[in-house]
């Protein structure tokens, strides 16, 4: 059996409290939903930094291989995220402490995500800048693991889909705002990243205050051994076949929106031809663009789930938008087209981040293990990346970018489609 009556009292979704009117809980969950765009943006925002300000710091440091120590870079970081969520997830969801299971882990990890921020901008090499990016990623996953695991923790099934498009507004809001962000300090790339480091260091803080979990000093411990840390990565795709196809879905949907990201700075100096100074100053621009489809986008797609009580086709068109937007450059390799395939990207990666999280949380294979599930889902957000950077350069070295665009198409349309068995509506 599972569901939210086995969790322990610290862990279980305080549904009931709503519907009694405790004034309490509705403050608490005012909050909660309040601030958790901000918290969610941070892992985001420092995602963003590294990966816009190591493409122009591996250009400097070795311009004849950047494409392919780029690769290298995003690899090792996909590797290094791809084994620290689960891993975190395990320890969060058996964390028995005054601050309740997720807050310690959520300091501790933002802190050491800051310190990689702070330590890639004094970077003076390929190998310490990958170190210090590979430390920056441990640590913010370390803090969105558990920050994910909140939802089905503390959230309502019925209000999931508002809660989804509030987290998802902050993560695409910093995916938006990171490329404007770091191409106003690509001259000052150091001060860029610490500034960074500050701001999310200080939202963390204050979201973990604000939002205090109970003290679950008393609940069981549940045990832990090599065997159970060995089955941290496997769920049996035929005893939880929704989870696999989920798994899938959005294995491909990330690995096809990560190798045009991860390459989006030399795509606009190699494949639409524009100079190193004319890319950064556009990378704002772009962003500009792109806000008032990605806002009406997620502000739809979430509410609109609760009302119909459907996650799954709203999945499916996100997913649709974001493979049509690869074919745009494909057919006009031109700064228009640019700028329309990125805000047709966002307005479909906004429909998409909406619904996609309150959805994951209604297929998980067990409540007690909510983070080390979301940890193995978040798996397929990390895990392209470690073939995406791969992919995309071979392509690119052997075939040239405008052969990318169609090959991205395609691997997202199978993703949207892989959904379509998923039972859970």
């Amino acid at each position: 059996m599972t569901g939210p009556e086995l969790l322990p009292a610290p862990l279980r979704p305080n549904v009931h409290s709503n519907a009694q009117g405790d004034s309490t809980y509705r403050k608490q969950m005012g909050r909660l939903f309040a601030t958790v765009p901000f918290a969610s943006a941070c892992p985001q925002l420092g995602y963003a930094m590294v990966g816009y300000f190591s493409a122009l710091q591996i250009q400097t440091m070795d311009s004849a291989h950047k494409v392919e120590k780029l690769a290298l870079l995003h690899v090792v970081i996909a590797v290094s995220s791809m084994l620290a969520q689960p891993i975190i997830g395990v320890l969060s969801d058996r964390t028995r402490s005054r601050l309740g299971p997720r807050a310690p882990w959520m300091l501790a990890g933002t802190l050491t995500g800051c310190i990689g921020l702070v330590a890639a901008g004094f970077s003076t090499s390929i190998a310490m800048l990958l170190t210090a990016a590979v430390i920056s990623h441990v640590g913010f996953n370390a803090f969105g693991g558990p920050l994910s695991a909140i939802q089905p923790d503390r959230v309502p099934p019925q209000r999931r889909g508002r809660y989804s498009t509030r987290a998802g507004l902050g993560t695409i809001g910093a995916g938006l705002l990171g490329p404007a962000i770091g191409a106003s300090f690509a001259t000052r790339i150091s001060l860029g990243y610490s500034l960074v480091a500050a701001v999310i260091l200080l939202i963390s803080v204050t979201f973990v205050v604000i939002n205090p979990d109970r003290d679950n000093r008393q609940s069981p411990r549940r045990p832990f051994d090599l065997a159970t840390f060995a089955r941290t990565f496997w769920i049996s795709p035929r005893r939880y076949p929704d989870f696999a196809w989920v798994f899938l879905g959005r294995f491909l949907l990330c690995g096809g929106y990560y190798m045009i990201l991860g390459y989006q700075l030399y795509i606009m100096e190699d494949y639409i031809g524009l100079s190193v100074h004319e890319a950064t100053r556009l990378t704002p621009i772009l962003s500009l663009l792109s806000l008032p489809g990605f806002l009406l986008a997620i502000g739809f797609s979430g509410p609109l789930s609760d009302r119909i009580g459907r996650r799954k086709p709203i999945v499916v068109a996100g997913g649709l938008i974001i493979a049509t937007s690869a074919l745009i450059p494909a057919i006009s390799p031109t700064v228009p087209g640019l700028i329309v395939s990125i805000i047709v990207l966002t307005i479909g990666f906004g429909t998409f981040l909406a619904v996609d999280q309150a959805w994951v949380t209604e297929i998980l294979p067990n409540s007690a293990d909510a983070a080390k599930d979301l940890g193995i889902l978040n798996i397929a957000a990390t895990l392209p990346n470690t073939f995406a950077p791969i992919t995309a350069a071979l392509i690119v070295t052997n075939f040239g970018y405008a052969t990318l665009y169609p090959i991205v198409a395609a691997i997202a349309a199978a993703g949207a489609l892989a959904v379509l068995p998923v039972k859970t509506p």
